[in-house]
């Protein structure tokens, strides 16, 4: 009887450590993030001091940067990215480790968009491998290039044979990665599997300024009902097309220009935030208003800085137009150069002076390239994915 269960302790171990092993196995995490300029990113990496130097964002900026200042590398965070060329062509896709650098590819520029603190964040929420497939093309709408497919047709028969192209590109995308994903994470574990756990939708601009008829009820804005409906389907088509019916959804609203009241811009915003509040939608989609992240400090020095320089700048356009024409203008142009900053440097504080310099890299439709303003979107987008897993 003692020699029996002796003999039974190897067969019990054995089971017990079977069944360790099938509570730790865990399917790998995927998340989708897609759109287009700004889920791109043209934020350069020269304007991280700028998040170090607001208290509200400092502890953001440790978890961006190693003891040496460099980017971080996120060993246990793998991204695929496809992305396009000025035109929004689809040129390329590229693969590795999550740092600085997957934000637009257009120049040979360390730029980061969303993606790089979405990582951050998301790891440290679930203290796991991550891989994160990342679609961005500028320019795109979703009333034509990300058209999905229960959109039906473009009432303009001009926008028929691009309608849904980019919905196409991005699934192509996100299929090649899933059939292999060993090709982008080399220690993806097939008995494990994968587990797509939430996709971002990060876009609007070419749809806020596009061709949406007139609202009969508000003078001069449009309406942008259609959007609301596109962005449902498009909701519903992925659900479909990628074999989850509740994926998690985070909307990221549009935030240019900051706060509104009672524009164009808060009317397109309603509309994109809407599809949340729809009964099959609730507690699987959510929005993250990106206006809260609106670089409000660069937008007023740089209308500062326009204000102060109005006339100076009238001369420079001058000077452009005769140097189109032919005529030597170097050295006119080098003296109202100097002219120019001079006249800046006196209108700003020390302090603006250096946001100016360390805070924007961009134009204002692309968040003045604020990379604290990708760095707080990127961590709202991944706070708010795993607030709707819980």
């Amino acid at each position: 009887m003692q020699t029996s269960n002796i003999m039974k302790f190897p067969i019990l171990i054995t089971a017990a450590m079977a069944l360790v092993t099938m509570v730790e196995a865990k399917p790998l995490k995927v998340f989708i993030l897609a759109g287009q300029s700004n889920m791109e990113g043209h934020a350069e990496s020269y304007t991280f001091p700028a998040i170090a130097k607001d208290p509200k964002t400092a502890d953001l900026y440790k978890q961006m940067v190693d003891a040496e200042g460099k980017p971080v590398v996120c060993k246990d965070v793998w991204i695929s990215y496809a992305y396009g060329d000025f035109g929004g062509n689809p040129i390329g896709r590229k693969a590795g480790n999550l740092t600085a650098g997957w934000g637009s590819q257009h120049h040979n520029i360390c730029k980061i968009g969303p993606e790089y603190t979405f990582g951050i964040t998301m790891q440290k929420h679930l203290g796991e491998p991550i891989l994160i497939i990342k679609n961005a093309w500028g320019g795109k709408s979703l009333m034509v290039d990300f058209r999905p497919p229960s959109g039906g047709e473009p009432s303009d028969p001009k926008h028929k044979e691009n309608a849904g192209k980019y919905y196409g590109h991005m699934m192509s995308h996100v299929r090649d990665v899933l059939a292999d994903p060993k090709k982008v994470y080399a220690g993806y574990n097939e008995k494990e599997g994968y587990e797509i756990a939430g996709f971002v939708w990060f876009q609007g601009f070419n749809d806020l300024v596009g061709p949406y008829p007139g609202d009969p009820t508000k003078k001069s804005i449009k309406d942008y009902s259609e959007y609301s409906r596109l962005l449902a389907c498009l909701i519903r088509d992925l659900r479909k097309d990628l074999n989850t019916p509740k994926m998690p959804f985070v909307t990221g609203v549009l935030g240019v220009g900051g706060e509104t009241t009672g524009d164009g811009a808060e009317a397109f915003r309603n509309a994109m935030a809407a599809p949340a509040e729809i009964d099959e939608f609730k507690g699987t989609v959510a929005n993250v208003y990106t206006h809260k992240f609106w670089p409000a400090d660069i937008e007023a020095i740089k209308s500062k800085v326009s204000t102060a320089t109005a006339e100076l700048s009238k001369q420079n356009n001058v000077l452009k137009m005769r140097a189109k024409k032919g005529e030597d203008v170097k050295e006119e142009s080098a003296k109202l150069a100097a002219e120019i900053k001079e006249v800046s440097d006196k209108a700003l504080s020390e302090d603006e002076k250096f946001l100016l310099k360390n805070g924007s890299s961009n134009q204002g439709f692309h968040y003045h390239g604020s990379a604290k303003f990708f760095a707080q979107t990127g961590k709202a987008f991944a706070d708010e994915l795993v607030g709707l897993k819980k």
